[in-house]
């Protein structure tokens, strides 16, 4: 599974790292670190994650971000 944040729109509430801490992390204050590729064994926990942000930062599945460059 493909995961891919949006870091300019994101504001670092970090309910995606309290709902998959091994996928997303804040770094300092603001700045979020996570991992692109993820197992499909994650693939509910990132759900959560996405349906949580506020500001819908996150993008999920085979072909997240492929609007992308």
């Amino acid at each position: 599974m493909r995961v891919v944040v949006d870091l300019n729109r994101c504001q670092g509430y970090a309910q995606c790292a309290f709902l998959a801490p091994e996928v997303f992390a804040l770094q300092g204050d603001e700045t979020l670190r996570y991992h692109p590729r993820v197992a499909d064994d994650q693939r509910e926990r990132i759900g959560r994650a996405v349906a949580a942000c506020p500001v819908q930062a996150i993008s999920a599945g085979p072909a997240a971000g492929a609007d992308v460059d």
